[in-house]
Parts: C-alpha cells; structure tokens; sequence
C-alpha cells in the first residue's frame, strides 16, 4: 500500500490489515487487502480497476463464492458415509481440499477475488434440519484442530499466490454446540485470529459466525445480540500492528443491526429467500441507513438465487447499488456429483450449467 493510500485508509477508519508485516510474513506473503471507504483494495490498488460494466461501478468490489466445504470432514463415524465418492465409495478430506487448490485457478481466472471458507462448514446437504455429521475444526474447548489448520493454510497459501481474498468463517449453526460454553467460543476466536496473523497472512477477511441471528446457534455468544462481542474480540488481536478485518452474516432478508454496524470493518448481507432482484437492491439501501452506518464495503457472500441470463437477477441488483455478490450454490434433489458447491463431497471444477451461468457473467462483469 503506497503512502497517500495509507492515510487515506486510516483517516476513514479503515482496518489495518494492509500495514506492513514482518520481515519474514514479507518475504513470503505475496497479497494483501485493504479497505478505503467502500472499497477493497489489493496491493494497494482498488480490485477491478478502472472497471465498470453497464455504467454499473465495478472497480472496488469483491465477486466472491461460498466454497465453506474446503477442510471439510466429518468425525462421527455413523455419518461419515454419506459423502463418499462416486469412483471411490470413500470420503476423503485430503482428496477435497486437493480438489480445491487444483480449481482456484480457474475460478481466478474467471475474476472470482473471493471466497467463504470455514472452520465449521455449511450443511452438506446444502439446507438440513438436523446436523449429526461432526464437522468442526475446533476441540470442544475452543483450540483448533491442527489437521484442519493444515488444511486452511493450503488452501490460504495458494490463494495468496493468486491474489485471492478469502473470507474465513469460524462458526456455524448446528456445529456451535460442539463448543463447550463462552470461554470456548472465545478461545476459538483468539486462537484461529492469532494463527492467521502468525502465518502472515494479509489477505483473509474474518467473518465470525455464518447467519448469527439463525434460531440453531446454541452458544449465546454467537448469536446476534451479543455476536458483536466476538467482532470486538477479533479485532483486539494485533501482532506487529496489524490486524485483519472482521464482520459476521445475518440470515437471507436480514438487515445487519446496529450493534454490528458500528463495529463491523465491511458489512455482510445473504439473498437466501430473496427472489426479488428489488428487494436485493432494497437491502443495500436499507443497511446504509442503519444507525451507526459508516462508509464501509458491503458484501453479498451468501445468495441462492440464479437466473444469470436474465437481465435482471440478484448478482445485477446487488451491483447495481455498489455491493459486492456471492453465489451460493448447493446439489438440489435428484442432481449429480457435478453440482452444487456446498454438497459433499464437491466437484470444485466449473462443471455444470449453473456454475458455468455464475462464472460467465462474472467474467463479463469483471473483464477478467
């Protein structure tokens, strides 16, 4: 980040995630992100630069996927069966995240700067009732499971490679409980914010909890009235000066609250449930609004809604109001191993119709 950007950045209250790292993160790390304003920015230059796309502002925004599955695995042996392989009749989390890494450079090219990956996943079964499988990358008492860390940092490396922006997620509905009380919780984010700043990593953005307001969450912390605790904890772990940048979702429809907004470093929104390109645009609108609001990135990374040769879609209308838009796209019944991106075990390559559909039309937006 050069001079006039830094001062720029921290005079509008923008995290300092983009300051320098140490000498041995600088010699290895290869990609930072920063905010300025509304703006993201890698490298100190506004992602899609100069760009714009129907006389819609492209420059600044983050197109992003939820890829949560990446480090999946499954520790209950009654469960562990439902996500074997179809040439194999086994599961294999190695396998998956090999998988993953082996993809990203297409997504890249299709002008995809972003990513959800998590420490708890997303259903596997892309919306479930009840959760038995045993997906969590933390002990009971909140330390993370290095094979999960070994796993992460794969997929991290390789995206600070590419010049990628993951946003890693640390909780998920229907897995909190596998923590044992707050203290855990707490540990959990001190420990997985420590070892990402450790690491050197300057191109994560942190998002807390998935859907923090969703009536699953067990753990009182995580859940909307307090969730903003853990934002705040989040953001008082620095090392060398630095710190990344941290926000939590709410569920599809939900305008992020006050408590969050004055804290949050960019806002996320979800179009779950949202069929009406409007309300999308609605959504941007109403969270500018929110007492407390300052000018920040907002960010779509969770939208189930297609339709990307129509003219109008949820992907356009979050663009058309300077929002960044995240495709959400798990196997519907009676699909094949091609979908969905949230179904294990994923095919991570662009292999179907709708997949195909989502990166085409980022690739137009974006000029990549």
């Amino acid at each position: 980040m050069n001079r006039r950007t830094l001062l720029k950045s921290l005079a509008t209250g923008v995290v300092v995630a983009g300051l320098p790292a140490p000498a041995a993160a600088r010699r290895q790390r290869q990609t930072s992100v920063a905010i300025e304003g509304d703006r993201f920015l890698i490298n100190g230059r506004p992602t899609y630069e100069g760009r714009t796309w129907r006389g819609m502002r492209i420059e600044g925004l983050l197109m992003n996927s939820r890829m949560v599955q990446g480090i999946f695995d499954d520790l209950n042996p009654d469960t562990r069966g439902r996500w074997v392989y179809p040439d194999t009749k086994k599961w294999d989390p190695e396998r998956n995240t090999r998988e993953f890494i082996a993809a990203m450079p297409e997504w890249r090219g299709h002008g995809m700067l972003s990513f959800t990956i998590s420490f708890q996943g997303g259903s596997p079964e892309g919306y479930s009732r009840e959760q038995p499988w045993h997906n969590n990358g933390f002990h009971p008492d909140g330390r993370p499971r290095p094979e999960y860390l070994a796993r992460l940092k794969r997929i991290l490396d390789r995206a600070d490679e590419l010049g990628m922006v993951p946003i890693v997620e640390y909780f998920y509905f229907g897995q909190d409980e596998r923590l044992a009380d707050d203290e855990a919780v707490k540990r959990a984010v001190r420990e997985a914010t420590t070892w990402l700043l450790k690491e050197g990593y300057r191109n994560v953005l942190v998002e807390v909890a998935n859907e923090s307001d969703n009536r699953a969450y067990q753990q009182p912390l995580i859940q909307a009235p307090r969730v903003h605790e853990l934002i705040e904890l989040a953001k008082s772990i620095t090392l060398d000066g630095r710190r990344l940048p941290v926000s939590v979702s709410f569920n599809g429809g939900t305008i992020p609250p006050p408590n969050v907004v004055g804290v949050a470093d960019f806002l996320l929104l979800h179009g779950n449930g949202v069929a009406d390109p409007q309300r999308i645009a609605g959504m941007v609108e109403a969270t500018r609004k929110v007492a407390g609001y300052r000018t920040v990135p907002i960010l779509f990374n969770e939208d189930d809604h297609f339709d990307f040769d129509k003219p109008q879609n949820n992907f356009v209308a979050a663009v058309s109001q300077y929002a960044s838009w995240g495709y959400f796209d798990f196997r519907m019944k009676g699909e094949g191993f091609d979908e969905g991106f949230q179904s294990v075990p994923v095919n991570w390559s662009i292999s179907s119709e709708r997949k195909r559909g989502f990166f085409s039309l980022t690739k137009e937006m974006t000029g990549a």
